[in-house]
């Protein structure tokens, strides 16, 4: 995994590449083994890399054997072997064992086509002098970042925002659509990002620039279409097996070790004991564990170990260590946060980087393409209790799922029917499955100052977000629409960037995804969703898939979400004056009142509230972390970069 950035002068003029050795150092966690610019008329590609295949081999950028084409590429193509074996029977040669040179071959045979047959996780830029033309890829699911940001005669590129930022050509201003955004879907929706310059290309989409002119196409998107199930149950949970048992493998392919990340679920232990079975040598596992025993999952992971004979390591996560690494976090994010839970996955692959390793796998995406979520479950009761509006029974099933919600499950019938959406004009909402969600997140805006709820009072948050809803959602069954949302909003835009691609890569980490290899993903798509969520037993065809491989504890235990301690971690335990030092800075009075983005009185309001015990659950905790971490933003990337 690595770093790419490149410059180009839309007007063909030659192009001014003194900026990338400067954007090229923000990207140094991305790629600390090498760095490579190379200049070619109105073009200019830089790299940073991150050796894990053909490491004497792979630098770049690589320009073809021809010197017609040239590459910077961020990622790994699993098949690559397969691709170049096809490659070479069509006549092509090549000079590494590297996967950079199949994509330039592939691209030489098929042109923007070449995507199609990549399996990977990669964004790439490809310069081609003869057509004169700069052709830019993410994968389908968006687990690779790519950001650009166009001037008057420059388009240029990056694979984090801070690159392009410290470009003095690109102005620094909060998108205040995206900050609504952030504070209702958790994240802005691509090609939106927290800065108004900056676009990130979306995910399963190139870009290609010609003429001066830029033209995006989309070569995939997810599709939840079970017409096409023509398999039985048994030969469907037997097909997602061989499924991600190739996936788990080909993702082993490295020229450096491979460990895994151990959370004690369903997900990460499946993929270590799928690891288990496709190698010889005995695996390394990392964990995160917590003082806090709310959040401590560690039992389960020993269980795991043991299970595996797995050899592990552990760091173990206070809620001191969330709160000073948090600017880090932040930093590396590059994007307001409603929860620390980044943070202590920071702390993780910096345990994985001590021990020497460069990558790991993971279980992300599970969660989203098999039906993990408790979101689904919910939906699932809310949809059953509104069918039924004045039963009393049946909001007790939400009741049994959130147990630990008492102020909500105390209020009065009216005030949880509003809570949950069950009203009848909420059922008719294409974005029903996510309202009490993102409802509960736009609790955040009352913190707004005054100008910007004016400037906001335009923008309908939901309106944008239904137009890009495909034309067959409507006749998708609502369990493939909650997933739709959150396999294409949070999953990449959240999931796979904060919680994953920044926080491993802030210490030369890659992680590597079997449950998002794109076969498993349409291949779940597939399934009809009562092999996803049985009644309300969730993930029903992984875990029968797979139950020979994980410890029968660790598939019948109830799911428990991935959090980790926010407010506490910011502010302290209530009358202990042990804080961060920047939370005094950020928070203050004049700080607010210098950004302009909250109302400093409110705050104040939010602050006393901790500081007397009187802060409301989940609501309070993501203002106060929203709110820190914009204020961050602001300090860090306004002001920091600026200078």
């Amino acid at each position: 995994m690595c770093g790419i950035v490149g410059i180009h002068n839309l007007a063909g003029a030659p192009v001014d590449a003194s900026p990338l050795e400067r954007m090229l150092s923000t990207l140094h966690h991305r790629g600390p083994d090498a760095r490579g610019i190379q200049v070619m008329g109105p073009t200019a590609l830089g790299h940073a890399r991150l050796s894990i295949i053909d490491l004497s081999g792979g630098a770049q950028p690589m320009t073809h054997e021809t010197g017609s084409l040239t590459i910077t590429f961020n990622g790994e193509i699993f098949n690559y072997i397969e691709l170049r074996e096809s490659l070479i029977e069509k006549g092509h040669s090549f000079k590494t064992q590297s996967d950079t040179e199949v994509i330039l071959h592939l691209y030489q045979e098929k042109g923007e086509d070449c995507v199609d047959d990549l399996n990977g996780q990669f964004a790439f830029s490809i310069w081609d002098p003869q057509a004169k033309r700069l052709f830019l890829a993410r994968d389908r699911v968006g687990i690779r970042p790519l950001y650009y940001a166009r001037t008057q005669n420059e388009f240029i590129f990056a694979s984090e925002m801070k690159a392009i930022l410290s470009h003095d050509r690109i102005h620094r201003e909060m998108d205040l659509e995206a900050l609504d955004e952030t504070f209702t879907f958790w994240c802005p929706v691509a090609p939106r990002t927290i800065f108004r310059n900056i676009h990130a290309l979306p995910p399963g989409h190139t870009l290609t620039i010609e003429n001066g002119e830029l033209r995006s196409r989309c070569y995939w998107q997810l599709e939840m279409d079970t017409s096409t199930a023509d398999l039985s149950e048994e030969q469907s949970i037997g097909q997602l097996r061989e499924l991600l048992m190739d996936a788990t493998s080909l993702r082993l392919r490295s020229d450096v070790p491979v460990g895994a990340y151990l959370s004690g679920g369903i997900d990460s232990s499946v993929i270590a004991s799928m690891i288990s079975k496709c190698s010889d040598t005995p695996l390394r596992t990392f964990s995160v564990a917590f003082e806090d025993r709310e959040f401590d999952e560690s039992h389960f992971q020993q269980e795991v170990v043991d299970f595996l004979g797995t050899q592990h390591s552990q760091v173990r996560c206070t809620h001191n260590d969330i709160g000073s690494v948090f600017p880090e976090v932040v930093w590396h994010a590059e994007s307001p946060l409603i929860r620390t839970a980044p943070a202590p996955l920071y702390i993780l692959s910096r345990l994985v980087q001590e021990n020497d390793f460069k990558v790991v796998l993971t279980g992300e995406g599970a969660d989203e393409i098999l039906g993990g979520y408790d979101i689904f479950k919910e939906a699932k009761i809310r949809r059953f209790w509104a069918a039924m509006p004045q039963s009393n029974l049946r909001p007790l099933l939400l009741k049994k799922l959130y147990p630990y919600m008492g102020n909500i499950q105390s209020q009065p019938e009216a005030y949880r029917k509003a809570f949950f959406h069950v009203r009848p004009e909420d059922q008719s909402s294409p974005f029903f499955s996510h309202l009490p969600r993102w409802e509960l997140t736009s609790g955040l805006k009352r913190f707004y100052s005054r100008q910007v709820k004016a400037d906001l009072e335009p923008f309908d948050v939901y309106a944008e977000q239904a137009e890009k809803l495909p034309a067959d959602y409507p006749k998708w069954d609502h369990f493939e629409q909650a997933q739709y949302l959150e396999s294409t909003m949070l999953l990449p835009g959240y999931i796979l960037s904060s919680q994953g691609d920044r926080m491993a890569m802030s210490h030369s980490v890659e992680g590597r995804f079997p449950f998002l290899d794109h076969r498993v993903v349409e291949f779940a798509s597939r399934l009809p969703a009562n092999l996803k969520m049985k009644v309300l037993n969730e993930k029903f065809a992984l875990k029968r898939a797979m139950a020979d491989l994980i410890p029968a504890t660790i598939s019948q235990r109830k799911k428990q979400p991935y959090r980790a301690p926010d407010a506490v971690s910011l502010l302290g335990k209530r009358g202990s004056l042990d804080r961060p030092d920047y939370i005094g800075e950020v928070l203050s009075r004049k700080s607010i009142e210098d950004t302009g983005l909250f109302d400093p009185n409110a705050v104040e309001k939010l602050i006393q509230k901790f500081e007397r015990g009187r802060a409301i659950g989940v609501r309070d905790n993501m203002a106060l972390v929203g709110i820190v971490s914009t204020q961050l933003v602001m300090q860090q990337f306004v002001h920091k970069l600026r200078s």
